[in-house]
């Protein structure tokens, strides 16, 4: 397997996954005549990030990647979003960003330097491959997830097979 394709069709599946996990979370909203800013405002526990966030960082996270991965110039992407279509246009940016890598821009990648910021004054370095498996995929994941969960909480019917995105 290319180190291309460990990459870009992970990012790929999750980002649609979510667009579609929207899709249902607005069209919940509807059924149940909820506010959507109540759920883009939804939290697991109090401490944590509320949905919104969690979309843009799962997007911070697939551009970024690639980005570092590639030794590209990473893209700003301010956080504005405060609506459903506004987050599934962000997710389709991505989307868009993520698929315009090309495999040869991934090769080597797994043992070149990649260097990120980990705190307003620090940075680590890691190889590629490292940087992939124990940074930006676990983050990615991790707010991918954190997200369903909060659709799921809030009663938005979706389950393992949507997150998968195989509905």
């Amino acid at each position: 397997m290319s180190f291309y394709d460990a990459v870009v069709p992970a990012y790929l599946q999750m980002l649609n996954s979510l667009t579609g996990l929207l899709t249902k979370a607005e069209a919940h909203c509807a059924a149940k005549k909820i506010d959507p800013s109540v759920l883009l405002g939804s939290r697991l526990f109090p401490d944590m990030l509320p949905l919104s966030k969690q979309i843009q960082l799962v997007s911070d996270f697939a551009t970024k990647g690639c980005a570092r991965l590639t030794h590209s110039e990473v893209p700003s992407n301010p956080d504005t979003e405060k609506t459903f279509e506004e987050l599934k246009q962000r997710l389709a940016k991505t989307i868009d960003y993520v698929k315009s890598f090309k495999p040869e821009q991934f090769e080597g990648a797994d043992a070149k330097d990649v260097t990120f910021p980990t705190g307003p004054d620090k940075t680590t370095t890691l190889k590629g491959q490292q940087f992939l498996s124990n940074f930006s995929l676990p983050n990615f994941y991790f707010h991918a997830t954190t997200a369903h969960g909060i659709l799921r909480h809030n009663g938005v019917e979706i389950g393992k097979r949507d997150f998968m995105g195989l509905t």
